[in-house]
Formats: C-alpha cells, structure tokens, sequence
C-alpha cells in the first residue's frame, strides 16, 4: 500500500522511518508545506495520507483519492479536514490527542505571564540600550497571584490551565457548552457560568475549546467589549475563535488590557495593525513544540496508520462511523 508524507521534516523520532518499513512511502520532497495543486496531485493513488494542520482536505481532494483509506492528521485539532465528506466516502480520520496537553499549557501559561508582566516589553527595551537606570515608576505591570482566571472550554488543555492557576491562588471560572462533572469541577476547583458573565469577570481570559460553525469568532467584538479594561486575552487553540480585527481594535483603543497570541486566523499573516502593538505578545503556532511532545505525536501518528491500513481499528479515530462499514484488508 502506498502513503504519502506532506512534509519530510516532521519532528519526533522515526515517523517516516517507521512508516517505510510497512508502506511504500512517498515523502514531499520540497522543504516546506506541499502547494495545493502538488497535494491533489499526490493523492491520485495513495492509500494513506499523513497530514498537516495547514492543509485541506476536503471534498475536492478526497474526489482526488479514490484509493484513499485514511487520513492521519499530525495534529490534536482537525478543522482543517472535512470530516463529514472522508466519512461519506468510508475515509478514517485520526488525530493526536491527551500528548500536547501539558506542552500547550505550559505555552499558554507562559505567554500569559509574560503578557502580564510586560517581559517581551522590558526584554526589547533592554537590548536597546534605552535602561540607563533603575527607576521604580517604570513598567509597572499587572498582578497575577490572587486575580481571576476564565477558562474557556475546560477539556484537557483547559484542566491543564486550572491545575497551574492553583499554584497562584487564583479563582478559577470556566465556560463550555456543557457543565463538567462535579469532580472534574472540584480537582479544577473552577465555577461554572455563561461566556458573558466570565468575560465581565475574569483578569485573564485563555481559550480552549475546538474550532468549529459555533466557536468560529466566539471572541468577537460584543465579547471584548464585556472584558475589564485591565484584563488580558490569551488564545492558544485555533486563531478564527477570535475576531482577530477587532481584537486590533479592542487592543488600539485599550478596551482591553493585553493580549497574548500563539494562533491567528489567516496563518502566518496577521491581521492589519497586529504587529504594531506593543501590548500584545505574538507567537507562531508553537503550543505543541516541545521535545517529549513532538515524540509522542510522531509515534502516534505512525501507529494510526499502521493500524488503519492493516485492517485494525486505530487507536485515534476521529469518525468512528466508517468503521463498520470497511472490509479488513492486510498490509501490501
């Protein structure tokens, strides 16, 4: 059976080595994202695809791959694929979940201090050589032991920021389509209630939750204009939850305090004016980068394909529906 890698760089220990020793693996070549006319090229006789989050897969590329069985994607998230077209066509999906928990975490916890504390700020003014002397006036920056932490969507990754709110004794409120079990709330030691009243409340407000039609510019104008002017906004999910022209403009207008951002809506450009501010922190997609983690997807990622394409149910589908409906097929 045939599969093709997207992207021949991919961190973490011996993905493609790996898939070599089962498959006849193709691996683009170029050094970077494959264009979108060389992928729907590609997929014209592949059984297997491994995916990046920056690629489409969507109807017309699957009409692409009449040979396709499996999509795996090297990420946690997958709105990039239309799920609902792969599972029409009897096409598994896969994914990485529980690895980039604590790695996004730590990267969402340390983007919030920094914001809070202005370090990216103070870091460039150093370099600078502007710091002539010790003056007790200057950046005089925000508290973050003892304030408010909003979370929004408390699954894995928003747990994650709850346990590490504990150890700065914050109160810790969470919003979600669903309440969380009464345990998960006690472990979190988080409360309940509705996006509008944790976004009046909150000193800082992290968003966790999957990009989809209901989270797509949750964070929108009306729901900046709820935040405290003192209260920073922290996404390190999917850049379309935030409108990210009015977050420009709530961040110009200092109808917000600050802003510290690892994901954007139109990946890598930024919306107009972004860049310009000096009280937001900008950081390119990095909330899964850490050693252990890039490991463990890769490892994850191989053992989906391996699984689908040797007729086995693997371990990470996404749309478990086409499952019944395929016939077992053994390794080429």
């Amino acid at each position: 059976m045939r599969v093709l890698v997207t992207y021949r760089n991919i961190p973490g220990a011996g993905l493609i080595e790996r898939l070599a020793g089962h498959f006849d693996t193709r691996v683009n070549q170029a050094d970077g994202s494959m264009s979108r006319e060389d992928l729907l090229q590609a997929v014209a006789d592949v059984d297997g695809l491994v995916s990046m989050l920056n690629e489409r897969i969507d109807a017309e590329l699957l009409d692409r791959a009449p040979l396709l069985k499996v999509v795996t994607n090297y990420a946690v998230g997958y709105n990039n694929i239309d799920t609902d077209a792969a599972t029409g066509r009897g096409v598994m999906i896969t994914n990485t979940p529980d690895v980039v928990t604590d790695a996004t975490a730590d990267l969402a916890w340390a983007i919030l201090m920094g914001i809070a504390r202005d370090v990216c700020l103070v870091d460039r003014y150093t370099r600078s050589g502007e710091w002539t002397e010790w003056r007790p006036e200057r950046f005089i920056a925000a508290d973050i032991t003892g304030t408010t932490l909003g979370i929004i969507g408390l699954g894995r990754i928003g747990q994650a920021m709850a346990r590490r709110a504990a150890g700065f004794d914050m109160r810790v409120l969470y919003a979600d389509t669903q309440r969380a079990a009464l345990d998960v709330e006690a472990r979190c030691r988080a409360e309940f209630m509705p996006l509008e009243e944790l976004l009046k409340q909150s000193d800082f407000v992290t968003i966790h939750v999957p990009l989809n039609a209901q989270t797509h510019h949750l964070i929108d104008a009306r729901a900046l204009s709820l935040m405290k002017p003192t209260a920073y906004l922290v996404n390190a999910a999917r850049g379309a939850i935030v409108d990210e022209r009015a977050l420009v403009e709530a961040l110009r207008s200092g109808r917000i305090a600050g802003a510290a951002l690892d994901v954007y809506e139109n990946e890598p450009q930024l919306a107009e004016g972004l860049a310009d501010l000096s009280n937001v922190i900008l950081i390119p997609h990095l909330g899964a980068n850490s050693r252990r983690t890039r490991d463990r997807m890769a490892a994850m990622t191989a053992d989906n394909m391996i699984a689908a394409l040797s007729g086995v149910m693997p371990p990470n589908l996404v749309n478990p529906d086409v499952w019944p409906h395929r016939r077992p097929f053994g390794l080429a």
